[in-house]
C-alpha cells in the first residue's frame, strides 16, 4: 500500500477518503499521526487553500498529500460565506453559531431566493514542490431552510435542503450523502485522475 497524507485530522474525512482510495492501493493517513502543524489558510479561493494545505503536509512528511477545501455559497449573501464557511461566525465559530448566524442573515429572504451550493476542491500533490498537482472539484445545489433538521453530518448540513430527497442533508444516510455530496463528486473525479496516472 502506498501511504498518502491527508491534510486533515477530521476522522470522518479520513474514513470517507480512505474508503475510496483503498481500491487504488493507497492508504490514507491523517496528518495528525505525523504531528504536522496546521497550515495557515491565506488563500482567497478553495483551490488556493487546498494547495496550501497539501503542500504543508507534503513538506512536513516527505510523502504525497491530499487536501480538501470546501464550504457553502449562498446566493442571497453574494456567495458568502465561501472560503470563510468554517469561521463564518467569528474566530471561535462552531457549527451551531455558524448556522444561527446564517439563519439570522436570511430571516427576511423568501424561500425561492435561499438558493445555495456546497463546493469542494481536492488537491493531490505527489511531493511538496509538485508543479502540476491533480485538482478535482464538485458542487451540490440546494437551498437554505429556515430551521435546522436532522442529526447526521456536520457543518451546515441541518439547514441545507436537498430538493431531490425533500429533506435536509443532515437527514440523509451517510451512504446517500456520499453519493450526492460535493466532496463525494470531487472524490470520484480524483479517483479517476489517479487511476489514469497509474495506467
Amino acid at each position: 500500500m502506498k501511504k498518502v497524507i491527508l491534510a486533515s485530522g477530521n476522522p470522518g474525512k479520513v474514513r470517507e477518503i480512505g474508503e475510496m482510495l483503498k481500491a487504488l492501493g493507497i492508504e490514507v493517513v491523517p496528518q495528525s499521526e505525523f504531528h504536522v502543524p496546521e497550515a495557515e489558510e491565506t488563500g482567497t479561493t478553495f483551490v488556493e487553500n487546498a494547495i496550501i494545505k497539501a503542500r504543508n503536509a507534503a513538506q512536513h512528511t516527505g510523502l504525497p498529500a491530499i487536501a480538501d477545501d470546501s464550504g457553502i455559497e449562498v446566493d442571497a449573501l453574494n456567495g458568502a460565506p465561501g472560503v470563510y464557511s468554517a469561521r463564518y461566525s467569528g474566530p471561535n465559530a462552531d457549527d451551531e453559531t455558524n448556522n444561527r448566524k446564517m439563519l439570522d442573515e436570511l430571516k427576511d429572504v423568501a424561500e425561492q431566493d435561499r438558493t445555495a451550493r456546497y463546493q469542494a476542491v481536492l488537491v493531490y500533490m505527489s511531493h511538496a514542490g509538485d508543479p502540476t498537482p491533480l485538482i478535482s472539484q464538485g458542487s451540490w445545489e440546494g437551498r437554505i431552510l429556515d430551521t435546522p433538521r436532522g442529526v447526521n453530518g456536520f457543518g451546515y448540513d441541518p439547514i441545507f435542503y436537498v430538493p431531490e430527497h425533500d429533506c435536509s442533508s443532515a437527514e440523509l444516510s451517510p451512504k446517500d450523502k456520499n453519493t450526492l455530496s460535493h466532496r463525494g463528486k470531487a472524490l470520484h473525479q480524483l479517483v479517476a485522475l489517479l487511476q489514469k496516472e497509474k495506467n
